[in-house]
């Protein structure tokens, strides 16, 4: 009895429609990957899984980072969840890129930034992440400077 209470507070949790998901398969091969999007640093090539990032709701992004690429100082407007799938990944926490104070994630290891968490990450080799969350996903640089799309619109 008290097994089928607690089971049925757990699913009355659940947000509506969260059982009623449809069956999706992806294979790596069949991954179309781009450049990344202006908000992160030239030099990634991104591939979405599932959803849009663009829109409200849940997304799964693969990104391809190569060995030394940074992403400065940054927070979203919603929680973020990496996986890393190959390479290492490092993170770290606060306003300033400190290399001394992020954890090197290897295949496997996984994060999670909470809304307005305010974060960075850089890779010391090829490396792939995944990334899931609620859209729509945004980002915004601690210091304006460091964002790419400020970058690209100082040349034009």
């Amino acid at each position: 009895m008290r097994t089928t209470f607690v089971t049925a507070l757990l699913l009355a949790a659940l947000p509506a429609g969260a059982l009623a998901m449809d069956h999706m398969t992806v294979q790596p091969n069949a991954l179309k990957w781009g450049p990344s999007p202006p908000g992160l640093p030239p030099g990634a090539q991104v591939s979405v899984v599932a959803g849009d990032p663009g829109k409200d709701g849940p997304y799964v992004i693969r990104a391809k980072l190569p060995s030394g690429y940074k992403i400065p100082p940054h927070f979203h407007p919603t929680a973020e969840n990496v996986t890393v799938l190959s390479g290492t990944f490092h993170v770290g926490m606060g306003d300033s890129f400190d290399t001394k104070k992020g954890e090197a994630l290897k295949a496997g290891g996984f994060f999670q930034a909470d809304k307005d968490m305010h974060h960075y990450g850089w890779t010391s080799g090829p490396t792939v992440i995944q990334v899931h969350g609620m859209g729509p996903f945004a980002i915004t640089y601690v210091n304006p400077n460091d964002d790419p799309r400020n970058k690209s619109a100082k040349k034009q």
